[in-house]
């Protein structure tokens, strides 16, 4: 049988393609007929289709291979957001993406979809329907989050149409499925730990939870549309399951299709928000002495006690898009693929 010649603008680089969306990212492409290289500092996983480069994303020399002779790199490589590092996210988020930017033009690469967060417009105050139109948030929610704005403001204000460069970001929300080595496995750990018993607030706040294949789906309709005079040029698109559920109601429904109990008991939202922030102090004040990680914290707090949730209405309008998977199908596949989290009755 002939082998049909890919056409180059079917030639893409995933940056971070070993991470939970990269992965997910990278088959998708490879269905679709891509031609895909992957770059990230360890090699995640094993497939004769893909080319691997391992290296420094602030390394210009690493990554300039990667990109040779590529249309379109997806930029996906982020530290896990529950890391305490600071200095990692300063370094991938913003100094590492300007050298992605950098290195794209000296390449020749047309098109750079980042993935971006929708929590870049978060305060941890009520979003109800949120549009891209809302300010970058003043006060982030954390240090991560901060890095992601001036990450997001770097690839947005690098579109050049005049110059054949054209950029977007997709902003998910609560990213889970298959594989996910976050939400799932630290839900099903705190409920181990008896740390699930109490739910914060009245249970009524809507949250976006998006399924990965929707995220890549989102990625790649971006990526496909990018070009001259597209409404896609230096901007940012909310991508979701557009299917907001109340934030207790989803992490039960993920327990007990594993066999733990969900929450029985609540505590009002001001209340659980204030020993949050006393434990924060007492942790600050300890801090010279001893280093402690609390997973009980104001961030936390606002993330599981306030309304966040965003429109998809400029992603639909502009490129496209619509959810490929449901809410309710993307939770019995994300619980089915956790067979070794589940707890045996």
């Amino acid at each position: 049988m002939a082998t049909r010649l890919r056409p180059a603008f079917k030639k893409c680089t995933v940056i971070g393609g070993s991470g939970f969306l990269g992965q997910h990212l990278v088959e998708r492409l490879l269905e679709k007929g891509y031609s895909v290289n992957v770059f990230d500092v360890r090699k995640g996983f094993e497939n004769d289709q893909v080319q691997f480069f391992l290296g420094d994303l602030c390394s210009k020399e690493d990554l300039l291979p990667a990109l040779q002779g590529v249309t379109v790199v997806f930029h996906c490589a982020s530290p896990a957001p529950s890391s305490n590092n600071r200095e990692l996210f300063y370094k991938v988020n913003y100094l590492g993406t300007k050298v992605v930017i950098e290195t794209c033009k000296e390449a020749g690469v047309q098109k750079l979809v980042l993935t971006s967060s929708a929590s870049v417009v978060f305060e941890g105050t009520d979003i109800k329907n949120g549009t891209e139109d809302l300010p970058y948030a003043k006060k982030p929610i954390d240090y991560y989050t901060e890095t992601k704005i001036l990450q997001e403001k770097e690839v947005l204000s690098a579109s050049d149409p005049e110059r054949n460069f054209f950029t977007a970001a997709i902003r998910p929300h609560g990213i889970f499925g298959p594989r996910d080595p976050q939400l799932v496995p630290i839900l099903v750990q705190a409920a181990r730990s008896g740390k699930m018993k109490f739910m914060i607030g009245d249970g009524k706040n809507l949250v976006d939870f998006t399924f990965v294949e929707n995220v890549v789906h989102g990625h790649i309709l971006a990526a496909e549309q990018l070009q001259r005079d597209s409404p896609l040029c230096g901007k940012a698109f909310h991508i979701t399951n557009d299917e907001p559920v109340p934030f207790w109601e989803f992490m039960s429904r993920v327990l007990t299709g594993l066999n733990y109990e969900a929450p029985k008991y609540r505590i009002p939202y001001w209340l659980a928000y204030y020993l949050a922030l006393l434990l924060s102090v007492v942790v600050l004040l300890l801090s010279p002495l001893v280093t402690i990680n609390p997973t009980f914290t104001p961030m936390r707090v606002a993330l599981a006690g306030t309304f966040h949730y965003y429109s998809c209405e400029r992603a639909k309008r502009d490129m496209g898009y619509k959810p490929r998977v449901s809410l309710d199908e993307a939770v019995a596949k994300t619980i089915k693929s956790y067979p070794h989290l589940r707890r045996a009755k």
